[in-house]
């Protein structure tokens, strides 16, 4: 592979250099996600409990934003690469995103103004979310054998932002209402941007191309506009239900077409590579329809069906709102990350890595694990009120399996995808998440109380009914981890035509 652009511009980084760069992406990545997870923890619950919305209503809207947060990083990456570059296109993202949450927390009450805000953080993660990655990338590019560890510190470290906020914005929703909850989201993040100026010096030799050129006033006011105007248009997307999803599939079918392309344009030595990252994406959405539950289908079986009291032989412990259980999935993120570094460190020492593919087929099982065990706690339910023991261990397997798929997801592009086209590729894995948690809305809404048949359904139904989605995505999961297994010997072959 030949040497992109900004090889020639980034000079050579000690390790001590690295280490010190990745700390100021680490920190402003950590922010970003306090600000994000905050508001993801409160956000469905606002819409059914504020404004009123039923749950099959709710959980689209959840969907159609969470699609075009994830969709927007295919412009974010490609003005990272190309025009403004990958440092200015994140910092401008962390800004925007910064409005949108203020946006929520001054303008509460209303659809329209529900509409803007997340409009607003829609455009912001497109900016930040593709170079962020991309600038960690960057930083370790030619350092293939230690990116699967520095990615999976970086998914450990972001996930101490999301922990803190999903136990703090509940608790404040409650205390102090929904508006001081939504703006503590964006001035933690503000506190994150301020940082990043303070270190910034540390990314100097940093970036794409463009990053190391100045950027026309012209070509700034002609990006400032279309933001704009970008915002207008998806804040018209929300209100309107009936082009959400055609604009969600059409998405999803142009990457499928971005990629077509680009695996024609490939050189042959290239296309191997990406056989194998068009896959392992795949693996990666199909997650996110399970991941999806957790702010949806699973927090509203928490809302309904199981109890807030932590007891342990009879004795009360503590008690945690329906939104603060989300905080269980980086809570075991930040347990588990230390037990895969030892892991993987031990395996490499040894000789005797698991390739990505077959970290990806472990995370699926460990999928199949989570909601087999939130299957038997509805069955084995004396009353109408699960347990909350039982959502605090279920988490914990799917949150193995997010650290086994999504993380070494941006590992793998990393590895397989030329640099030329990395952030492009980071922001097509985004929209493709975005698609699947769009279908995991779907699959949500099999389980909405609005479509029980009954006006009012009470909590002994509702049990039932959960249990029933949860029984179904075991069977799911568990297909298709036998179906990616079968596929090692696939993908052992384009790794080795990968290497010839």
């Amino acid at each position: 592979m030949q040497s992109s652009d900004s090889d020639a511009d980034m000079e050579p980084m000690s390790a001590s250099g690295r280490s010190a760069a990745f700390r100021v992406v680490l920190a402003i990545e950590i922010w970003e996600r306090f600000g994000f997870y905050g508001m993801q923890a409160i956000l469905l619950l606002y819409m059914v409990q504020k404004l009123g919305m039923h749950d099959t209503q709710a959980n689209m809207l959840w969907g159609s934003f969470a699609a075009m947060t994830y969709a927007a990083p295919v412009v974010g990456g490609w003005l990272g690469d190309q025009v403004l570059g990958s440092r200015r296109t994140m910092v401008m993202g962390a800004i925007i995103l910064a409005t949108g949450y203020l946006l929520l927390g001054g303008m509460t009450g209303n659809a329209h103004s529900l509409f803007l805000g997340m409009a607003v953080i829609a455009v912001g993660n497109g900016f930040f979310k593709p170079n962020s990655c991309n600038t960690v990338n960057l930083i370790y590019r030619d350092q293939e054998q230690k990116l699967d560890v520095a990615f999976t510190i970086y998914y450990m470290s972001v996930n101490i932002g999301s922990t803190f906020s999903l136990v703090l914005t509940p608790w404040l929703q409650q205390t102090y209402g929904w508006a001081t909850a939504f703006t503590s989201c964006g001035v933690g993040l503000v506190l994150g941007i301020v940082a990043y100026f303070l270190r910034r010096r540390r990314l100097d030799g940093i970036g794409t191309t463009p990053d190391f050129t100045h950027v026309p006033l012209r070509r700034t006011i002609t990006i400032a506009a279309a933001t704009l105007a970008a915002i207008a248009v998806i804040a018209r997307i929300f209100e309107s239900n009936s082009i959400q999803g055609m604009l969600v599939i059409a998405s999803g079918l142009t990457i499928m077409a971005a990629w077509i392309f680009l695996y024609v344009r490939a050189a042959p030595h290239e296309r191997p590579g990406l056989k194998i990252i068009y896959l392992l994406t795949f693996e990666v959405a199909l997650y996110f329809v399970f991941y999806q539950q957790m702010v949806t289908s699973l927090t509203l079986f928490t809302l309904r069906n199981v109890s807030k009291d932590f007891t342990l032989f009879g004795l009360h412990l503590f008690s945690m709102s329906a939104g603060q259980f989300q905080a269980f999935n980086p809570f075991w993120i930040m347990l588990g990350t230390p037990m895969l570094i030892t892991i993987y460190n031990w395996l490499g020492r040894r000789n005797a890595d698991i390739s990505i593919a077959g970290k990806f087929v472990i995370g699926f099982a460990c999928v199949t694990l989570s909601f087999v065990m939130w299957w038997i706690s509805t069955r084995l339910c004396a009353t109408d009120q699960v347990s909350p023991w039982w959502m605090l261990f279920g988490y914990a397997p799917l949150s193995i399996g997010e650290l086994m798929l999504n993380s070494l997801g941006l590992a793998a592009i990393a590895r397989y995808v030329p640099q030329r086209i990395s952030a492009f590729m980071a922001g097509c894995f985004y929209v493709l998440i975005g698609f699947a948690m769009y279908v995991g809305s779907m699959v949500a809404n099999l389980a909405a109380i609005d479509n029980a048949g009954e006006s009012s359904t009470d909590a002994a139904q509702t049990l039932v009914i959960y249990g029933t989605l949860f029984r179904n995505l075991a069977f799911v999961a568990g297909a298709a981890t036998l179906v990616f297994a079968l596929l090692l010997p696939l993908v052992r072959g384009w790794e080795r035509a990968r290497q010839a």
